[in-house]
């Protein structure tokens, strides 16, 4: 990997079970052994039934290796803590909006701090990369709840892609870069 592709801001949007998150491991365990640095993963799953619980356990025996922190909630502030010299994967924010959502938090002032977070690790030339669930290519939801988050999802991915460096869109397990800085458009 070249000195730009270990910086800046990399999302990785697909639908639900699209690989996007093997994907996107796969990018920041390269990430972190061109550096010679230990993998960061913030977690922002919370297991609340089993379902959730055995697929958290799927995901944590692919990071043999990574350091992992836990973030359902205060994002911004865990994102704050990685070195930057650490590539950091974040996975997802789709269940992070979610998790904010059900909190009944100020989502404005949640999103706007999380690019704020995002912004500074940037800044001191950290690699992130970040996992989100494309929601607009399905039905519109019958409730308004799930019509909500949908807008709320499409509208932060929106705002992630355009700050980001590099966005790459999975689907069936295979990537399709839409955004790239370093080689310009795809």
């Amino acid at each position: 990997m070249t000195e730009a592709e270990l910086a800046g801001l990399t999302l990785v949007i697909g639908g639900a079970a699209s690989g996007k998150s093997a994907h996107a491991e796969g990018l920041v365990r390269r990430m972190a052994e061109a550096a010679g640095a230990v993998p960061v993963y913030l977690a922002t799953a919370e297991a609340h039934d089993a379902e959730m619980t055995a697929r958290i356990r799927r995901h944590r025996t692919r990071r043999h290796g990574w350091q992992t922190l836990e973030a359902p909630h205060d994002l911004p502030a865990v994102l704050g803590t990685v070195p930057a010299d650490a590539p950091c994967l974040v996975d997802c924010l789709t269940l992070w909006l979610t998790n904010r959502l059900l909190a009944e938090a100020d989502l404005a002032d949640e999103e706007e701090a999380l690019l704020s977070a995002l912004a500074a690790r940037a800044g001191k030339g950290g690699a992130t990369v970040l996992v989100s669930n494309e929601v607009g290519q399905g039905i519109v939801p019958e409730n308004p709840l799930a019509r909500r988050f949908r807008e709320l999802q499409g509208r932060l991915n929106q705002r992630v892609a355009t700050r980001a460096e590099r966005v790459i869109l999975v689907a069936a397990g295979l990537p399709l870069v839409l955004k790239d800085r370093q080689t310009g458009p795809a």
